[in-house]
């Protein structure tokens, strides 16, 4: 049961003229049940929060409610929120001549003093320069002067900030909870005194980043020859933000009043993971791992039923098989809440999983989704993903004789060091898992196989590798489709072309903002929607701006180059991260630290590392 309340504000910016001519006018309306709306006239400083994506994708991210809550109890700040708006409404707004507005108070986003955007996926940069012209707030930060909002930004994407400089005034590194209060502070302190005197005080933000006060020099070949700050008030390196403690999670969720794509309420049980794969970034900028108690997990739940009225409540985590006692504590919810099913996304591949799912309330219980990663166990030891062969098919069988009858695996292709003898091993891999569903249950299970792209991400041990081309990897996508498109397997997969992109995005230097910029010209948005993407036009955004994506995607890289990030110091060291790509040249694994001796990855002897001597 979802409970709802009406806004009883209404500046009249969504007149009847637009909302009969767009789907889903709830997008654009507010007035969910629990937003938050403030009195305009009497508070100083107000912060739109804005996510580069639809509502529906925006109002399943946790990132947003938690600056959201937190904001919103400051008594002199009002946090509010906005979303890309789909091309009908897009059209809607030019058409009429409309500025792009907030939820709670319909107002322009051009009348607030702070606009924050969530990068969390590189494929929505073009929606965030659309979200700024929207607006009409210029899209390059040189254009901005100090009548404009500060246009911040903070997510998984920032570890690399360059691709987005030219748009950006200032970056947030790492954890936001502590730091966007720090922020906030600074602009009371230098509310008036204009744009280039504020940004060089939030520079001394620990973990906060200012690229106009940085210079990037390049030789001839195209390569870069320094990243140096250009003011006394900027650090040669930007340290990411850490929270030692998770902050108290929200339990008063803003309720949509139509479905999105998480439609339950979600509590982080914990931050970080000590696992080590290679190809993870997140894995590694989240680090150390940090753990919400059980009671304070038990009281959020019940505080997010009594708030939100929602039946359904999920217990976020990268690894959530890691956390400690997560049987106990699904005990003890299940216990408390009988009425409520449980999600548990994230489960590691092993029989302690199945175990766990299989004690959930029978409403709570899906189809289980495990992630192999690659199809041989050489593979797999060179992504320190190390799951044998023989395990996951005792996993699968025991599921199978507990009655699932479907099982989705992921896969990816194109990891480093990858055969072609590692891709058959997938089409062997899912062989085996369905004839052990047949062996169990006397009929073919559903068997769906995920297939992603390898994308090399900075501050991971394959940073410095190379993407195949598009060739290669639609090569391999074929083999995949000729075998594994038969009766009893789905087979689901990306375009060559988009992974492509993710990775120009995912490892570009400033050079790359003109390319975006172009793109975003040229009409690119929704870049992450099949339907929408338009691969000829960022070619001709490459083109027009004399940029070949090979040279950031496909490329080895040395391991003395100067990366576009080197002045971002993610807390793992470099050093680490070179340890851990020669190791994956010769299939070394290495020890979860939380269970083993210290790995040295550079946050050992830190309060908050939960590493064995470390």
């Amino acid at each position: 049961m979802l409970l709802h309340r009406s806004n009883p504000y209404n500046f009249n910016v969504l007149n009847n003229e637009i909302l009969h001519k767009i789907i889903r006018p709830a997008r654009y309306t507010g007035g969910e049940w629990n937003s938050v709306v403030k009195d305009w006239d009497a508070v100083l400083i107000k912060v739109a929060l804005a996510y580069p994506d639809t509502y529906e994708i925006g109002m399943s991210n946790l990132a947003v409610p938690i600056l959201y809550e937190i904001l919103n109890k400051e008594a002199d700040v009002l946090a509010e929120r906005v979303y890309a708006p789909w091309v009908d409404m897009e059209a809607a707004l030019r058409g009429n001549k409309e500025h792009l507005f907030s939820l709670e108070s319909q107002r322009p986003l051009k009348d607030f003093n702070i606009i924050g955007f969530s990068l969390g996926y590189e494929l929505g940069y073009t929606n965030v320069l659309n979200m700024l012209d929207l607006a009409g707030i210029p899209v390059l930060a040189a254009e901005r002067d100090d009548s404009y909002p500060l246009i911040i930004a903070g997510g998984t994407c920032t570890l690399n900030p360059e691709p987005m400089a030219d748009f950006i005034d200032a970056f947030v590194i790492g954890d936001g909870e502590e730091i966007i209060l720090e922020m906030v502070d600074v602009w009371r302190g230098g509310n008036g005194k204009g744009k280039n005197p504020l940004l060089r005080q939030l520079a001394k933000v620990e973990g906060v980043y200012v690229p106009s006060l940085y210079d990037v020099k390049y030789d001839k070949d195209g390569f870069i020859k320094s990243i140096k700050p250009n003011a006394p008030e900027a650090k040669p390196k930007v340290k990411r933000r850490l929270v030692n403690m998770l902050p108290p999670p929200p339990v008063k969720l803003v309720v949509p009043f139509i479905e999105v794509t998480h439609d339950r309420g979600a509590i982080e049980v914990q931050r970080g993971c000590s696992r080590g794969c290679r190809f993870c970034q997140a894995g590694m900028i989240y680090r150390p791992v940090r753990e919400r108690p059980h009671d304070e997990v038990v009281k959020a739940a019940g505080d997010i039923i009594n708030n939100c009225g929602y039946d359904e409540i999920s217990l976020v985590s990268l690894n959530t098989s890691d956390y400690s006692g997560i049987d106990k504590l699904v005990a003890k919810l299940a216990q408390k809440f009988p009425k409520i099913a449980l999600s548990l996304p994230s489960l590691r591949l092993d029989d302690a999983s199945v175990k766990l799912v299989a004690s959930l309330p029978t409403r709570s219980r899906t189809g289980l989704t495990f992630a192999p990663e690659a199809g041989s166990e050489r593979l797999r030891g060179a992504i320190n993903k190390n799951i044998t062969d023989q395990s996951l098919l005792e996993t699968a069988g025991k599921a199978f004789e507990r009655g699932w009858t479907s099982f989705k695996l992921y896969f990816m292709v194109g990891l480093p060091t990858e055969t072609m003898e590692d891709v058959t091993g997938i089409i062997s891999l899912v062989d085996k898992v369905r004839g052990q569903g047949k062996k169990a249950s006397g009929r073919k299970p559903m068997i769906r196989v995920s297939v992603a792209t390898f994308i090399p991400k900075p501050h991971t041990p394959f940073q410095w590798s190379k993407q195949d081309d598009a060739a290669t990897i639609q090569t391999k996508q074929e083999l995949l489709q000729k075998y594994l498109q038969q009766k009893g397997v789905r087979l689901a997969w990306h375009d060559p072309n988009v992974s492509l992109l993710e990775a120009v995005m995912a490892r570009g230097d400033r050079k790359i903002g003109k390319v975006i910029k172009r793109a975003w010209e040229l009409g690119c948005r929704f870049d992450a929607w099949s339907e929408l993407y338009d691969h000829a036009k960022w070619l001709q955004a490459f083109k027009g701006t004399d940029i070949e994506p090979g040279f950031y995607a496909s490329r080895e890289r040395s391991l003395d180059e100067i990366l576009p990030w080197s002045h971002i110091d993610a807390g793992v060291t470099e050093e680490f991260l070179k340890k851990e790509y020669l190791k994956a040249k010769s299939g070394e694994e290495t020890p979860d630290c939380r269970n083993n001796a210290c790995n040295a990855c550079g946050l050992e002897g830190t309060e908050i590392c939960v590493g064995k001597n470390g």
